[in-house]
């Protein structure tokens, strides 16, 4: 299916447009927090960029790239990347991603850096293994607390939005033998290891009390690794207890 996709820049108000319908569709967000045609023109005039993906014309993916000065150096921020559900697991978000990253350094910017949530496995070996991404920060709540999330017994249950900072560094050793398809072996053993559950909305479905606690759990490991200097470089996947790999820097 993914050779029949094509992967081109989004720059009239209509690709615009069909960028924030998709996006509407793939997060189900309150239309509050839908991010509007306005924002994208705007990305896209102050130097950022939209990539589309498209099959039979139609777009059904998409990448949103921020312009951003960090660590001293232009960079981007890759703000959102959604494909569509019937698309999933056919290697667009892939596409998408290494497509963003050729055109970030078409454009002479060597660093993009984005946010996922600590619980969710699939997401944690994408970035850090399929990309080659590393973390090194988490920011508790950085959205606020969701309490819309999961509710039992019409108790609601605060949800805490913490999330992974994933720093792409576009020409490290790790990205690229990525991008040639070849493997890559982190040198050395982990200096600590951080197990996450295989399942988190199966865990939040059935018991929303442990999926806070398994929150804060993260949270708390993560940040004793990350004060001891620890970066997470890989991930292990696992049927029943997959783990962040983490390394003295």
């Amino acid at each position: 299916m993914s050779n029949e996709i094509e992967i081109k820049e989004c720059v009239t108000l209509d690709e615009l447009a069909a960028c924030v319908d998709l996006q509407r569709e793939v997060f189900a967000l309150p239309e509050i927090e839908i991010s509007p045609v306005r924002h994208f023109v705007v990305t896209k005039n102050a130097g950022g960029f939209i990539l589309g993906a498209y099959s039979a014309g139609e777009l059904i993916g998409f990448v949103l790239s921020v312009p951003a000065f960090l660590r001293g150096e232009r960079a981007y921020y890759s703000h959102m990347t959604a494909v569509r559900a019937s698309f999933q697991s056919s290697g667009i978000g892939g596409r998408l991603k290494w497509a963003q990253r050729a055109r970030s350094l078409e454009l002479g910017v060597k660093y993009v850096k984005w946010t996922f949530e600590p619980w969710k496995a699939r997401n944690a070996y994408f970035n850090l293994e399929k990309l080659g991404a590393i973390i090194s920060e988490l920011q508790e709540n950085f959205y606020g607390v969701d309490y819309a999330t999961a509710a039992t017994g019409g108790k609601e249950i605060g949800l805490a939005s913490d999330r992974l900072f994933c720093e792409w560094h576009l020409e490290s050793p790790k990205v690229l033998a990525l991008e040639k398809g070849e493997k890559y072996a982190e040198p050395g053993e982990p200096d600590r290891r951080i197990r996450v559950t295989p399942d988190w909305s199966s865990l939040v479905a059935a018991d929303p009390d442990a999926a806070l606690a398994e929150q804060h759990r993260l949270r708390s490991e993560f940040k004793s690794a990350f004060g001891a200097g620890m970066v997470a470089r890989g991930f292990r996947r696992d049927d029943t207890a997959p783990e962040y790999l983490l390394y003295k820097k």
